[in-house]
Order: C-alpha cells, then structure tokens, then sequence
C-alpha cells in the first residue's frame, strides 16, 4: 500500500474504515513524519503529546472494532489553525499577548470536525492576529516553504498549506479575510477554497458586522477540499450570517466543458507583478481551454483604486474595533507589532460617513462583478502578485518596480472576491523558472459554491502539479 502520509485525506479515511491500517498507525506515521520535517518547516505549533495521542488513536480503533465510525475522518490526525479555539489546547494568536490562552471551548467548526473522529494533534502557524500574508510571529517563529525552506509559506494560514505540502497532515482548516486560504494555497502548491460569505459559521467576537473574513478548507486535492467543507459548512443559529445546510458532494459526470472564463489578469495594468507570475498564470488558462472552456479577456474597467481604498476602511474599521481593548492597556500594546498598531490607529481615526462611504463603494463592486457575471461563468485572477519572498522580510517593499505603500499592498490582486463575498477556488498555475510554485483564483458567481468546486475539479483532471513534492516531503 502506499505510505500513510501520501495517501489523500479520503483514500486514508477508506484505509481506516476497511481496516487496512489502524488509526494507532497513522498516529503514529504522521507523529513521526512531524518530528522529522517539522523542525525545518515550523508548520504545526503547540504539538500535544504522543502518549496522550497515540492513546485516542487506540480509542478510536475500539469503536471501529465495536462497530461504531464516527464519520469520515474517524482517526484523522488534524491540527487547527491557531485563530480558531479547540479546547484545551494553547490558542495563541501567534501573539505574546495570548501566550498562555488555553480555550475550553471548540469553535464551531472544531466541533464538526471533532464530531467527525478527527483526533485535534495540536495547531498550525499563523501571523500574528492573523495580520500579513506571510506567517510569522514572536512566540513560534516563521513558517518555512517546504519547496524552499528559505522563502516564505505565505498567510496567514502558511501553516496549514505548509504543512498539507510536506504531508504532515491530511487535510487543514484555513480561514482567509485577505486571501489567506489562497496566498498559501499558491505558495505551497495545494488547494484552498474560500466558501461564500456565510458558508462556514464561526464563534465570531463580532456577530453582525465582521463581513470580511471566513474560514474554510485546504487540501492536496478538489475532493478532500470539499468532503472538509462538507464538514464546516451548514447553519448555526449562533452565527447570524450562517447560511442553510447545503450538499457539498461533487459529481464526476459534471460537464464543464462550453463554461465562459473572464480573464481579470492584472486590472488592465493597474496591479503590478514580479517577473514571471503574470505569465505563468496566463499559461494556466491553457487548462481551461482544454477543458472544452472559451477564455476572454475581461474590458470593462472598476476603478480598483477606489475599491482599494474601501478595502483598507473597512480593515481599519474592523481590526480596530476587534483589537481596541488590547491597544487601549500600554503593557498589551507593547506587544503588538507595528502593522496591528497602524491598523487600530487608523480605524480610531475615522468616522461614520467614511465608513459609510467604504460599504457603498464596495457595494458598487458587487454589481459590478453581477454584471461581468452575465457575460462570464467563472473569473479567473493569479493568487499573489510574487513567487514565495525571503522568508527573513515581513513583506515585500517593492512589486513589478513599484513601492508597496503598506504592509499588505503586495497582495491586492485577492481582495475582490473578498469584498464581494463570492466563493473562490485556489488551484495550482505550476512553478517558475525560480522552481517555486505559483497559483491562480477560480472565482464563482454568489453562492455558486459547488459550481466552482466542479471548475476546479475539473482543472485538477487536467494537471499534474499537485504531484510534484517539495524535496523534504520525499
């Protein structure tokens, strides 16, 4: 059989449920593989301990004997991305301020994923607060590209998507605000999904207005992605914004040959890119054309400054708003980084009509985006404006020759579908001539979840990047 660690989060479930293998040995396989690759990679954070691991695993290989499977991820080892609580494991925050936070609660979709027989192993890396696409902070350190280990994983779920291409997990949870489950998915060479605004309900700290972040899945295939999802998604009255249950299970027989696809490649020129990604990600449209799809260029024009500067009010605002409390005591100021601190400084700066005018501009986008929906089936955009950066800088100063102004303007090309709240696939766009991996965004019409789920399956049918390993992953 092939190794544990290599086979699919489905294929290992199958594995499992057909006795093939024990969850005692896939503990013990992933445990294992951890301790080798981690220390170079720095994926998973607050690691528990093999003992108690191994010990559940065992637990859960006696329900298995007695007949009973919690679901499909019974025996699953999972780590959290460490913005999310699981109780009774350390929720950091990738913050000096949240140290020695020890939840007792699970998020909600910790608690589908647990009720599923995923066995929680600990958490994975994060920025701190989850500022920046590029993971690192002062309690753990930075997380490390597995394709090379001195570029960056990207963020802030570089954890999750580092340790899905190193094959320390079988499948990870993500959350993305400004393209946190796509900038890794790209820089990683795995698959993200940001689901629709909604999708997937969350304990958030503020219910009714956090409009901009989600979380969602990551794997090493379109299958797993969704099977994971299936897990998340679904309505929770302790969310307000959570949407109805919805069947999230992929169809073979799809046929998505004859589907529009609006190229949005940098804005007309408004977004610049390091040598090489642009290219590359036009190449991969070639995918599409050999699904049976018709590619255009999309003409009409947004004015992206404008929705830029929307973008960063409603950051502001919310991050602000979120952070107040910790900014407003010295000692847990102290312990912010700079970018966390320009952001509650320039939220506390504003005032309501600016706000207003921000939801107004970004509802302006929405029918935009509608209307370009009329013409097209699916956008497509790269990922991230850069190959994985030096893993040393806490971002890139200048892009394409152009100064990148503030801490997150090099990842501008993700915030539309943000701001939309559409769903959006992460697949891969192959790698460089540098041998770093690229990315692109397979973008659905609102709600359209599962028709972007069957795109990307699709264009996972017709590539063969998702197979090529990271050396240290061999």
């Amino acid at each position: 059989m092939t190794a544990i660690t290599d086979l699919s989060a489905l294929e290992l479930s199958r594995a499992i449920h057909d006795r093939m293998v024990t969850c005692r040995e896939v503990m013990s396989a992933y445990l294992d593989r951890i301790d080798r690759i981690n220390p170079q990679i720095n994926a998973i954070v607050s690691l528990r301990g093999r003992e108690e691991l191994l010990r559940e695993a065992e637990e859960r290989d006696a329900e298995l004997e007695a007949g009973r499977s919690r679901g499909w991820m019974h025996g699953l080892p999972h780590a959290v991305k460490d913005l999310s609580e699981a109780a009774g494991i350390p929720c950091v925050f990738g913050s000096d301020i949240y140290r020695d936070y020890v939840p007792d609660f699970d998020d909600i979709q910790v608690e589908r994923i647990r009720a599923l027989g995923a066995i929680i192993i600990g958490k994975t890396n994060t920025p701190e607060m989850g500022l920046g696409s590029h993971t690192f902070n002062p309690v753990f350190g930075p997380t490390r590209n597995p394709y090379h280990t001195a570029k960056s994983a990207g963020g802030s779920s570089g954890g999750a998507a580092a340790a899905l291409a190193a094959r320390l997990v079988p499948v990870a949870d993500g959350s993305d605000m400004m393209g946190s489950l796509r900038n890794p998915a790209g820089f990683n060479n795995v698959v993200g999904f940001r689901p629709s605004f909604g999708r997937v309900p969350a304990l958030g700290g503020e219910l009714f207005l956090g409009q901009l972040a989600v979380n969602g899945p990551m794997a090493r295939s379109v299958a797993d992605v969704a099977a994971l999802l299936a897990v998340q998604t679904g309505y929770d009255a302790r969310d307000p914004h959570s949407l109805p249950d919805e069947a999230f299970v992929l169809d073979p027989n799809v046929d998505m040959s004859g589907a529009r696809i609006g190229w949005l490649g940098d804005y007309g020129g408004y977004l610049p890119f390091e040598d090489g990604v642009l290219d590359l990600c036009r190449e991969a449209l070639d995918v599409f054309r050999k699904i049976g799809c018709r590619v255009d260029d999309v003409s009409e024009r947004f004015d992206m400054a404008r929705l830029w500067e929307s973008w960063r009010t409603l950051r502001h605002f919310l991050v602000a708003g979120g952070q107040n409390a910790d900014y407003a005591d010295p000692e847990r100021r102290a312990k912010m980084k700079p970018e966390m601190i320009w952001e509650v400084e320039n939220g506390q700066a504003l005032t309501a009509p600016q706000v207003f005018a921000a939801s107004s501009a970004r509802s302006d986008w929405y029918r935009y985006v509608c209307g370009l929906f009329e013409r097209f089936d699916f956008l497509v955009l790269p990922s991230a404006q850069v190959f994985p950066f030096d893993v040393t800088l806490h971002w890139p100063k200048t892009v394409g020759g152009r100064e990148m102004d503030t801490y997150h303007r090099w990842m501008e090309v993700v915030i539309g579908p943000t701001m939309a709240g559409l769903p959006v696939a992460a697949m891969p766009a192959g790698f460089g001539g540098n041998g770093l991996p690229a990315g692109i965004q397979i973008i659905g019409r609102p709600r359209a979840d599962l028709a972007v789920l069957h795109m990307a399956a699709a264009y996972e049918s017709r590539i063969d990047w998702l197979r090529q390993l990271p050396e240290i992953a061999k």
